[in-house]
């Protein structure tokens, strides 16, 4: 029976996961991935976590005790920054003594240090299961490789559509947020259904971004801050877009700041609508619901003033919580 080791399906696995699901599947080992989010991860994450911490890290704990009866093994990294010059949210840090502390009867934790500026840190993870340094370097390389082909298939998506007639809403915010579809209530595919073209952070390359990110005089201190204020400069500057969505988990620090400036920038210098919606354990459907229709109805009023013709559906596709 092959080793099992468990990738909980929560925080930075919506960025990184196909590296880490095909790095440890190279070294031979069965990985078991979480389910997607449902109700009863949320609720067995929401009473195993400190009431300070926030929706994802308290998901994070849900999809751990989803798995930690299954495997031989957790993969739950200390991630430090992602980026040269930057931090990532200090529960990402934390989060391994986290975990061991409010879950009880845990197998042995994978808690590698990920500091990507500083080079590899996959030595120390394949450490656990083999010797061979050339291994684990090829485990990696094909891993990586698979993410790169990821990452690529998604920008190659933006531009197959490039020549599509239809509205474009830019949806900013962290992987965690936008692509867990019960996080969000199913924003992504609400949005769909009412004909807008939903982009996304992923959907651009550093390449086009980072230039515009240096455009303006910021200090990125976190990771993930200079994706998104760079995107938001080259969409301002290069796209027609129909309105901004910012999501963001409720009493996130890096959000507050991010957030606020990105709102600034587009502000400053356009007048495209702009919203911001919070999610945690106690955001209702309804209320999304709600404000995603005013907000619609901003873009539409804002189309016709423009000589655009602009509809939108009043009443938005129900999420199913089953």
């Amino acid at each position: 029976m092959p080793v099992k080791v468990g990738i909980p399906r929560a925080l930075l696995f919506f960025k990184y996961g196909s590296l880490w699901v095909n790095f440890f599947r190279n070294l031979g080992l069965e990985v078991v991935v979480s389910p997607p989010t449902n109700k009863k991860i949320l609720n067995v994450g929401v009473e195993n976590c400190v009431d300070e911490a926030c929706l994802p890290v308290k998901l994070f704990h849900g999809h751990v005790v989803n798995l930690k009866d299954k495997v031989d093994y957790l993969f739950i990294p200390r991630i430090m920054s992602v980026s040269k010059g930057t931090h990532i949210c200090p529960k990402f840090c934390g989060l391994p003594e986290m975990i061991k502390n409010s879950l009880p009867n845990l197998p042995p934790i994978i808690d590698v240090e990920i500091d990507l500026p500083k080079g590899l840190y996959t030595k120390q993870a394949g450490k656990y299961f083999t010797d061979d340094p050339v291994r684990i370097l090829s485990a990696y390389s094909n891993g990586l490789l698979l993410l790169k082909e990821h990452e690529k298939r998604i920008q190659q998506e933006r531009l197959a559509e490039q020549g599509q007639n239809q509205p474009k809403i830019m949806l900013l915010g962290h992987p965690y947020n936008l692509y867990d579809d019960y996080v969000n209530m199913n924003l992504l595919e609400k949005l769909k259904r009412q004909g807008l073209k939903v982009l996304t952070p992923e959907m651009f390359s550093d390449q086009l971004t980072l230039p515009y990110a240096k455009s303006y005089a910021v200090d990125y201190l976190w990771s993930f801050a200079e994706k998104l204020i760079g995107v938001t400069g080259y969409l301002l500057a290069k796209e027609n877009l129909a309105g901004f969505i910012y999501l963001s988990s409720f009493g996130c620090g890096l959000d507050a700041v991010i957030g606020n400036l990105t709102e600034r920038i587009i502000k400053r210098e356009s007048n495209i609508p702009f919203i911001t919606i919070n999610l945690d354990e106690h955001t209702g459907e309804a209320g999304i619901n709600t404000r995603l229709e005013a907000f619609l109805d901003l873009i539409a009023f804002k189309a016709k003033g423009s000589k655009t013709t602009l509809s939108f559906s009043t009443n938005l596709p129900k999420f199913s919580f089953s």
